[in-house]
Formats: structure tokens, sequence, C-alpha cells
């Protein structure tokens, strides 16, 4: 593993990179899928080409030298950007043609609208291949995706963003239960309770001049496409995003109850990424989902 004045250590700038990640030898090893002797080999490789201490050992710990933090701010998020590059060519080599990775923290709303929908837009661009990922977390650079959909993230990174949705909030039930009914059917009636967007209930609730002392409270489910089965066959109510119910309110099997309709103040945006491998493709996407979203409030209002 000894390494020539002119030749750059690669493995060993990895390794070293990881041990800075890790905090220690042991970890990285592991971390790497190798042995604790041949990391410290790795670090024994870029000293010697550095020609400065990059670690000093205490304990089970390893910590960064001034030099050793300087070199790993340095290279850690370069690597970071090969290996991502790497997967990414790999993908598209894989797969032959047009592909687009469409990340959304906005689970329901992939469910019921985006993924119904997203054939037409493969026919639409010649057979383009949309794979979908769900995450809350804050999307990297280093993330494999192309296009971001979302309501309360944002990206850190180049992109072009389209205001897609403003959401509004409506209170629906089966039409055996609430066809007739009056918005003070939600005081004896319970209302289901969606623990991944805490913030919809009591949004709705000030609107509608109403407590939670107001109202039954009913079922905790984690995301509203868990809850809507539950809506649809029994004897409870669900305040959702009106997008979200609108095919199943125009279909007959749900019904939002008069009055029950307000604004949330929440705005769903879909950022095309410049580093994507197909931005022409991507900013496509992204002005097609802005008009299925359109024409899906506008078919409800209609």
């Amino acid at each position: 593993m000894a390494a020539q004045d002119d030749e750059v250590p690669l493995n060993a700038i990895r390794a070293f990179v990881t041990v800075a990640r890790e905090g220690s030898v042991t970890r990285a090893a592991s971390s790497l899928g190798t042995t604790q002797s041949s990391v410290s080999r790795y670090l024994s490789v870029l000293r010697e080409y550095l020609g400065a201490d990059l670690i000093e050992r205490r304990g089970r710990r390893s910590d960064l030298t001034e030099f050793g933090r300087l070199f790993a701010n340095a290279v850690s998020e370069p690597l970071e950007t090969v290996g991502f590059t790497a997967k990414r060519m790999r993908r598209r080599a894989a797969a032959g043609s047009n592909r687009l990775v469409v990340r959304t923290s906005l689970s329901t709303f992939a469910f019921s609208i985006l993924i119904p929908n997203l054939q037409a837009f493969s026919s639409e661009m010649g057979g383009v291949i949309v794979d979908v990922v769900s995450s809350l977390s804050p999307p990297t650079s280093s993330d494999d995706f192309d296009i971001l959909i979302t309501r309360d993230l944002s990206v850190i990174e180049p992109a072009d963003s389209w205001e897609i949705y403003n959401e509004e909030l409506v209170c629906v039930g089966p039409p055996n239960l609430v066809a007739g009914r009056e918005l003070s059917i939600v005081r004896s009636t319970p209302i289901l309770n969606i623990t991944s967007r805490p913030d919809i209930l009591p949004t709705w609730l000030r609107a509608m001049n109403l407590s939670s002392n107001d109202i039954k409270p009913g079922a905790r489910y984690d995301h509203n496409y868990l809850a809507l089965p539950a809506v649809m066959t029994g004897k409870c109510l669900l305040v959702a995003p009106e997008i979200i119910v609108s095919d199943l309110v125009r279909g007959g099997v749900l019904q939002i109850i008069p009055g029950s309709r307000t604004p949330s103040g929440m705005q769903y945006r879909a950022y095309a990424v410049d580093r994507s491998e197909y931005p022409e493709i991507a900013r496509s996407f992204c002005r097609w989902v802005t008009r299925l979203c359109k024409k899906s409030t506008l078919a409800q209002a209609a």
C-alpha cells in the first residue's frame, strides 16, 4: 500500500475521512468493512505522503490534529461527490434510458395524486422512468434525487422551484354519515388524529372557531393514507388536505362537510436540482406536476 511520490493515495484518504467522521479507527474499520490494522496502515501511508500528522490517539478515540481538521474539511465533500456521482452513473448505465428520482416528504400526496398519474407523464415524455422515494429528512447535496416535492423542507443547492399547491383543509366523512349534516356533527362524531401532521387539526379548529374541547377525539394514525380507509368505512371524520381526498370525493366515497374548507397556510413546492443528469426532463416534470395539482383543484371546485 506504499504510495509513489506522484501518486495520490485515494484509498488512504477515504480511510482517513471515515476515521474523521466516525471518531475512532475501530468504528471506521467497521464502516469500511475492513480491519483496524488495515485502516492504521492507510493512515501511515497518508501521513508519509503528506508529511504531517493527521491524528492523535487518545485512548480509544482518534482526535484530529489541526492539520488533520484542515485536510478533512478540504477533502470530505469532494470525496462524497465522487461517490455520489459514481452511484448516479451506475444507476444511469443500468437503466439504459432516462430515469428520474423524485424525493418527497408528502407520502399521502404521492400515494393519492402523484403515483396514480405517473404513467401519463412517462408516456408524454417517451417512456421516462420515474422512481419515487419518501423521506422526512432535510435533503443534502449528496442525496440521490433529481426532484424534491415538499411542504416543509427546502434544498440547499442550486435548483429551480415551482409553487404547485396552496394547501386547503376540509373535513370529510362517508356520505351515509355526513349527508345533509352541518358542521355541528364534529361535536358528536370522532375526528381521527394524524400524528405526522399535528398542525392540521389545531389549524382547522381555529379557523372554525372551535377548540379541542368542542370535538370528540378519535383514533390516531401515523399518516393520512393510513387514515383514509378508516374514514371511508367507519363512523368517524377526518380533517385533511383537500387535494388528497379530491378523487374520493368526486367518486362519491367521501363527502365534504359544508363550511369546513379553510386554507392551512402551507404551500407545496417542487424543486428541480441543477445537478440532475436530465435537468430539462426534471423541469418538465415539475411543470407537469404543477398542472396536475391545478387540474385536481379545479375539478374539485367544479
